[in-house]
């Protein structure tokens, strides 16, 4: 396995004082904060934690985005079992899956808000999001499961969830953990998009339209600042869960 590259701190302070530098240098001249700086971001995102629609807006969010994508999880590894029994099921689910990753997350952002309301659209586009990759890795995880290891749990007769337990899982896991690990910033990503283009009450894609609208870029950077630590917080949560989750499974 590869070793992942951690993150060191003059490269982040290299670009914190890059950043700074464009800031003095894009103000200068301007009536408004084109570009705040990084201690100006850092000031008014202390601001808005001391309120209460700071918060709000983010369980509003948090919990539409994290239900999408648990929910397409779900989905996913019970459609993914259900295609490598029965072909007929992957035969039926191969165009819708391959729509859902090929149509432009836009597309399904308007096409939802004429159906339907804008209030719970990002867990709607997050699972739209999550969906097809969860399904298409857990299903590849099946099929390359070792047909002689599966051939010999038939021949001793072993039960289905001694069979799952001990045979798929182990070789599935990895794609699972790779599927999620994808699918976890895209969601993000898409369910944040669905929130500023339907201007969702309460969330925070609407704090980011309403900084758009009123030109307040320290409002706009320190939500982004928002976004970006909510969505490796969770991604390092379901990784973390997920790791857990294979070690008791080892022990057992």
């Amino acid at each position: 396995m590869k070793k992942t590259l951690k993150l060191r701190l003059w490269p982040v302070l290299f670009w914190l004082l890059l950043w700074h530098g464009a800031s003095l240098l894009l103000n200068r001249d301007s009536l408004l904060i084109l570009l705040p700086s990084p201690i100006l971001v850092l000031q008014h995102l202390g601001e808005l934690a001391l309120t209460a629609a700071f918060w709000s807006s983010i369980a509003f969010s948090l919990l539409r985005i994290a239900g999408g994508f648990f929910l397409a999880v779900l989905l996913g590894i019970l459609l993914a079992a259900l295609s490598a029994g029965f072909r007929w099921v992957q035969e039926l689910l191969a165009p819708l899956m391959l729509s859902m990753k090929t149509i432009p997350v836009a597309s399904f952002i308007i096409l939802a808000l004429i159906l339907f309301s804008s209030r719970n659209l990002a867990a709607l586009i997050s699972f739209l999001m999550v969906l097809p990759i969860i399904y298409t890795n857990v299903l590849a995880g099946i099929r390359s499961a070792d047909r002689q290891l599966l051939e010999m749990g038939r021949l001793f007769r072993l039960p289905a969830p001694r069979m799952i337990r001990y045979l798929y899982i182990p070789q599935v896991m990895p794609f699972f953990r790779s599927g999620c690990a994808i699918s976890l910033g895209l969601c993000w990503k898409s369910g944040i998009a669905a929130e500023v283009i339907g201007v969702s009450g309460g969330s925070i894609g609407e704090q980011l339209q309403q900084a758009k609208l009123y030109v307040d870029t320290p409002d706009l950077f320190a939500w982004t600042l928002v976004i970006v630590l909510l969505s490796l917080a969770f991604e390092k949560l379901v990784l973390f869960l997920l790791a857990k989750a294979a070690g008791q499974l080892e022990k057992i």
